[in-house]
């Protein structure tokens, strides 16, 4: 098992036990990998000993996040996939299964929101178009987990074993203003996430969701800071509902990842749902 990366100091400090997280021998299929949040979790799967496989659309950066895996010590491989498109999945899983074997954990990381679906003094909800609505639903739920569990999950169900984390949103839980079909996609998500727990549980199938509050990444940054970094107006209501007073960094989401990805550590848990909100859900006025 790799250590001396941030996943090794966090579980040292705390006394945590290191071999109920050593996912060596492990294959993580990270889709979205190319991205902020996907590439940090892929990181610490790698960390943790899993031969990580990043899916995603950018090659440059897929190989960019390949090759940080590598030099900490870990595996990793890059595949082209578009997660909208089943065969682009199905040829991406053909590739990993090549490379690195079958895949027993799988992390659905592809999503966004879109600024065609964003409310503004403009658009109001009732212009929203169809197509926008649904291009919107067919990224963060079709691409964000539908897909990928119906192109990677049989195998695991084949196998006996396995691991599914989709990746949610506060929005999931409490509709935020103006993103009114990201979080009606996210909710779905965490549906999906219940169903197909419930649907795989005997076949020793896991499948779990984490759910971030507000981390800056590629689909959000403008609207959170202005030119010369400071927040913008969105990005104070924000800090002002979410009682630690700041954005999550991409690396505090991987603890839950490893955690939910290692049968030794979280076995016994399925259908459930990691808030990492710095506590915006939890509060109200």
């Amino acid at each position: 098992m790799y250590s001396g990366g941030p996943l090794d100091w966090y579980l040292k400090r705390w006394g945590i036990e290191m071999s109920r997280f050593d996912l060596s021998g492990e294959v993580a299929v990270v889709i979205g990998g190319t991205g902020v949040l996907g590439g940090a979790i892929a990181q610490g799967l790698g960390e943790a000993g899993a031969k990580v496989a990043v899916l995603g659309r950018s090659e440059e950066r897929g190989r960019e996040r390949v090759a940080a895996i590598q030099e900490a010590g870990g595996a990793g491989f890059f595949a082209a996939c578009d997660a909208t498109d089943r065969s682009s999945l199905e040829e991406a899983r053909a590739e990993v299964a090549s490379e690195f074997g079958a895949g027993g954990v799988l992390v659905n990381s592809a999503g966004g929101n879109q600024p065609q679906v964003t409310l503004t003094d403009e658009l109001r909800f009732e212009g929203i178009a169809n197509d926008d609505w649904r291009n919107c639903f067919d990224l963060n739920l079709g691409a964000g987990a539908f897909l990928p569990c119906q192109v990677f999950g049989p195998a695991m169900v084949a196998r006996g074993r396995g691991s599914i984390i989709n990746i949610a949103s506060a929005a999931a839980r409490l509709p935020v203003s103006r993103v009114v079909a990201y979080s009606a996609a996210k909710a779905a998500v965490l549906s999906l996430t219940r169903f197909l727990a419930r649907e795989w549980a005997e076949q020793g199938v896991r499948v779990n969701a984490i759910t971030p509050g507000f981390f800056p990444a590629e689909q959000n940054r403008r609207l959170l800071f202005e030119e010369d970094g400071s927040p913008t107006p969105r990005a104070q209501q924000i800090l002002s509902h979410t009682p630690m007073n700041r954005f999550g960094g991409p690396e505090e989401l991987v603890g839950a990842a490893v955690f939910l990805a290692s049968e030794a550590a979280s076995g016994f848990v399925t259908g459930t749902d990691i808030v990492i909100d710095g506590g915006f859900l939890s509060t109200t006025i």
